[in-house]
């Protein structure tokens, strides 16, 4: 049955039989959504939305809150192990490839329960929800490059929010274990269901592999701040940028830095207002009814 329409966003838990929670209690692992339906009936386009490290769905409301004004279904996950929601888990911060594997879950049950059109599905995110959309477009970690990190052999991406990253992660894990879920994530978390994604202050970019980069092929657009120090650009967005064929993006300002894009921080350049109405226009494009331009439609 089709859920009653509300302008307000509806959470609720849902869980993914398939893989295991890292908490103790390992049951299966939870996936906390979160859905903003526009008023309109449907069936609607969909984007969904994933948090950056530590975040959760609600950080991103004033992104979710202006695509569902414009006629779009929004639908976000508060990654396990990885959202101030719950206790952080080592795993949540490292294993970031179940993220992309979160959303493809959260998707069949849009797909199930919504009224959208299957065919006109996109992807948000910010800092690591970015490479969560672009792995979801076929962007790949680099096995070598992670491996590296987790011996030693380079440095740990810093991550504010969780000190002293790898040494806590190997306490729990022995090498061979460690080596199975490193090719494990390696392979490709790509969902064809999704169509277009618009990528915001995204991490991860040194990890990736340029080649998987070359092979995304859907609409890419990506926005960032040139005062991040937290996901640099250069070693970050443009990565994605320059990797990808397909890719186009710009700086939001010369002083943004990455927290600016949160909702809790204040906005008095309007960053945020300007960054949503380009999501929608992205959307607007990449996701328009065949014979249609979205704009039109809503």
């Amino acid at each position: 049955m089709t859920p009653p329409r509300s302008t307000s966003p509806e959470s609720r838990t849902l869980h993914d039989p398939v893989r295991r929670s890292w908490s103790q209690d390992g049951g299966p692992r939870p996936l906390r959504v979160t859905v903003w339906r526009p008023a309109a009936a449907g069936p609607r386009p969909a984007v969904l939305l994933s948090h950056g490290t530590g975040g959760s769905a609600g950080s991103l409301a004033w992104l979710a809150e202006t695509l569902q004004s414009a006629g779009f279904l929004v639908a976000a996950v508060d990654h396990h192990g990885n959202t101030s929601l719950e206790d952080y888990l080592v795993e949540g911060f490292v294993f970031g490839w179940e993220r992309p594997r979160d959303l493809s879950v959260l998707l069949d049950h849009v797909l199930a329960v919504e009224d959208v059109d299957a065919g006109r599905v996109g992807a948000t995110g910010f800092s690591l929800g970015g490479y969560t959309v672009m792995a979801l477009l076929g962007a790949r970690v680099d096995p070598a490059t992670v491996r590296a990190v987790l011996d030693g052999t380079l440095p740990a991406p810093a991550v504010p929010e969780f000190p002293d990253l790898v040494a806590n992660l190997r306490r729990g894990y022995d090498d061979e274990r460690l080596a199975e879920i490193v090719a494990d994530g390696a392979g490709s978390m790509a969902d064809p269901r999704v169509r277009a994604g618009f990528v915001i202050a995204p991490a991860l970019g040194l990890l990736v592999s340029p080649g998987s980069l070359g092979l995304v092929d859907a609409p890419v657009e990506l926005r960032w701040g040139d005062a991040d120090v937290i996901c640099p650009p250069e070693e970050n967005a443009l990565v994605y940028l320059g990797g990808s064929p397909v890719a186009r993006g710009r700086s939001v300002g010369r002083d943004v830095g990455h927290y600016d894009f949160l909702a809790d921080a204040e906005d008095p350049g309007g960053v945020r207002r300007a960054v949503a109405a380009d999501a929608v226009e992205f959307f607007r494009r990449t996701l328009a009814a065949p014979g249609a331009t979205l704009t039109e439609e809503l």
